[in-house]
């Protein structure tokens, strides 16, 4: 009878994961050891043991112990890492390292108040420099052309073939609300049920190059409900400008409940279902950088934390989302 075939190529940092907790005997510590959540090291634990189709842990409540097969496999992980290692150091990782994470703020509220300073104490002689550019579509380009780190933003939104260069790891699901100009017909309500917004056009970025995910999200919500998605409005440049070109059509604006407040207008949760906004951390496949660690790890640290992963009961999102939104990097 013919062997099963052998695992294919081993993601190093699944092979790191594995070792350190080999040498700790301790989740917990491992995980503080490598800047990572916990949970995360787990599950790469987790997916290491599924691709070599081992078990290399016996885990209890009172113990961690390697296996005999993560005996086997300890010396070949650490001649692995050690090679690679040596050919980072040779061809300059120590160098790149050095230079600025440059991190694009695609949800102010979110990734610049919350994720951002976080990873900063996580990496204190790291530099994340961030930008504000609204659009992970606009911020793909420039990832893939190694303008830019990171981003964050609706993965399932980008072109499968640009999906395929990038790596992902789910953040939040972040709830969306409507900006209502001053004196709208719905200002009065505290929150507003989406069939409430039937006969009405609502500004979803529509025509903005750097925003189709987001006007494809709102598609998929409004479709059968009577809403239409507003006529693209002049490109806006900057809060400021966005705001005046906002106040001056005057159309609802379908936005996320961390979106900044607006003069003159009011913002209310959306309800009857909830939409989610689907939001991820986005980056090429391929970078390492100690900032990028430290980024990955204040990111899992807060949704767990906060429960940015646990949908509500009437939670809505596209079944793509979904699928794509529970495959962990």
């Amino acid at each position: 009878m013919p062997s099963s075939p052998g695992p294919g190529a081993v993601d190093p940092r699944l092979l790191r994961a594995f070792l350190t907790v080999a040498e700790e005997l301790h989740f917990t510590r491992a995980a503080a050891r490598l800047y990572v959540a916990q949970q995360a090291l787990s599950r790469d634990v987790r997916r290491l043991e599924r691709e070599l189709k081992a078990d290399l842990f016996v885990r209890n409540t009172r113990r961690v112990a390697l296996t005999a097969d993560g005996e086997r496999l300890l010396p070949y992980a650490r001649r692995v890492l050690e090679a690679q290692d040596a050919l980072l150091a040779e061809f300059g990782r120590a160098a790149d390292a050095e230079r600025p994470l440059l991190v694009d703020v695609n949800s102010p509220g979110l990734v610049g108040e919350r994720i951002l300073p976080r990873a900063r104490e996580l990496a204190p002689d790291c530099e994340l420099m961030a930008r504000f550019e609204s659009g992970l579509t606009g911020a793909a380009a420039e990832l893939l052309a190694g303008r830019l780190d990171a981003s964050f933003g609706r993965f399932a939104g980008l072109d499968p073939a640009i999906r395929e260069r990038l790596e992902q790891q789910p953040v939040r699901y972040e709830p969306m609300a409507i900006v209502l100009p001053e004196g709208h017909r719905l200002a009065d309500l505290d929150v507003v049920p989406l069939d409430a917004l039937a006969g009405e056009r609502v500004y979803a970025g529509a025509g903005n190059p750097r925003t189709p995910e987001w006007t494809d999200l709102a598609r998929q919500l409004f479709e059968g409900r009577g809403i239409e998605i507003a006529p693209p409005a002049p490109l806006a440049v900057g809060a400021q400008e966005f705001q005046r070109v906002m106040a001056k059509w005057r159309n609802p604006v379908l936005v996320v409940v961390d979106f900044p407040a607006m003069p003159k207008s009011i913002q209310r949760p959306l309800v009857d279902p909830v939409p989610l906004s689907p939001v991820s951390l986005v980056w090429k496949k391929g970078l390492l950088h100690p900032a990028m660690e430290a980024l990955r790890a204040a990111a899992s640290e807060l949704a767990e934390a906060e429960g940015w992963l646990r949908r509500p009961a009437d939670g809505w999102i596209p079944a793509t989302d979904e699928r794509i939104m529970t495959q962990r990097t």
